[in-house]
């Protein structure tokens, strides 16, 4: 298969991910303006990140005027699981030079890496790169609506949907806590450290409150329900 054949087969696979990211996107580009951020600025920091929860978070902070360390701590935190993907999908890719392989990793996200590890052949550069450009270009999109549609409403309409986010992080966890006990227990856990540290320590920025819930949920969830490991003696 020709580089371009590789390259329309990935652009083609990644085209249901990029449809699925402009509404999402459109939400962030909406609330980074009414949060005060620039427009112009809104867009980059879409162009430059492909991490959904991660400038949902960076806008929060940046809204709060949290600090640099927040900032970077809290976007570690969230966006480690993507070190983890390229890792594993570093297993599957051909021989390439750093700088190629660099970009192939600053496209990974959940739904590229679900694509990529499914597939049955090694991964090529122009296969990912295709893979990568469409949901790149989908997610710039939606971002660029939401900011321009943000500065044509009303304030007061502007403002009340910020409403969108809280709905798509509801619309995520509650399904899966639906079908798991477990990370119903762990979101409990979540929900009730957020209140703890609001109402009894509001010296607690929003940043390191995000933080430390994440850190404290997620070691209750690993010591509680460790992973079990499948016996292949037999």
């Amino acid at each position: 298969m020709t580089k371009v054949k590789q390259f329309i087969k990935g652009a083609k696979l990644g085209l249901p991910i990029a449809l699925g990211y402009i509404p999402v996107s459109f939400s962030f580009g909406m609330l980074a303006v009414a949060g005060g951020i620039p427009p112009a600025a809104a867009i980059i920091i879409s162009m430059t990140n492909l991490t959904s929860a991660g400038q949902f978070a960076g806008i929060n902070i940046i809204s709060a005027a949290g600090g640099i360390g927040e900032m970077a701590v809290t976007t570690l935190i969230i966006n480690l699981r993507y070190m983890l993907m390229s890792l594993s999908l570093s297993q599957k890719i051909n021989k390439m030079p750093l700088a190629k392989r660099l970009i192939a990793a600053f496209g990974i996200t959940d739904e590229i890496f679900a694509v990529a590890s499914t597939m049955p052949i090694d991964l090529t550069f122009s296969f990912m790169s295709g893979l990568i450009i469409t949901p790149y270009a989908g997610w710039t999109l939606g971002t660029v609506l939401g900011v321009f549609i943000n500065t044509l409403l009303p304030q007061n309409l502007a403002e009340a949907m910020g409403i969108t986010l809280y709905a798509m992080f509801i619309a995520i966890i509650i399904p899966a806590a639906q079908k798991d006990r477990n990370i119903l227990f762990v979101l409990i856990i979540a929900v009730t450290l957020s209140c703890i540290i609001y109402f009894a320590l509001p010296f607690i920025s929003s940043g390191w409150a995000v933080i430390i819930t994440a850190i404290a949920a997620s070691a209750a969830g690993a010591f509680f329900f460790p992973h079990k490991e499948e016996d292949n003696s037999q």
